[in-house]
């Protein structure tokens, strides 16, 4: 597998930690697609103020969240739970710790 232009576009200014992560739960065959990484706060405040976001709190501020889709772009409840369990294993690989919040 290889990440997407778009997927390497996003993950611009994320830290290292969750790049590494998100880079080998793609090496370990997880079909995605990132979506956002990094966001301003000016674009925080426009998905808080349409409500995609419910906080200012977000992690997306300071580089420590990264939002996926499946690989067909529909969010489907199983395609992103197994997503999931490869992005939590790739976590535990290199010991990173991470919380899921999809």
């Amino acid at each position: 597998m290889s990440l997407s232009d778009r997927s390497l576009e996003a993950l611009q200014n994320v830290h290292p930690d969750l790049v590494a992560v998100i880079e080998k739960a793609d090496e370990m065959g997880a079909m995605f697609t990132v979506t956002c990484g990094l966001r301003t706060v000016a674009e925080q405040e426009m998905l808080v103020r349409t409500g995609k976001s419910k906080t200012m709190k977000s992690r997306h501020l300071d580089g420590h969240a990264v939002d996926l889709v499946d690989a067909a772009f529909t969010w489907s409840e199983s395609a992103m739970r197994e997503i999931a369990v490869t992005v939590k294993a790739a976590a535990a690989e290199l010991k990173v710790p991470i919380e899921w919040g999809g």
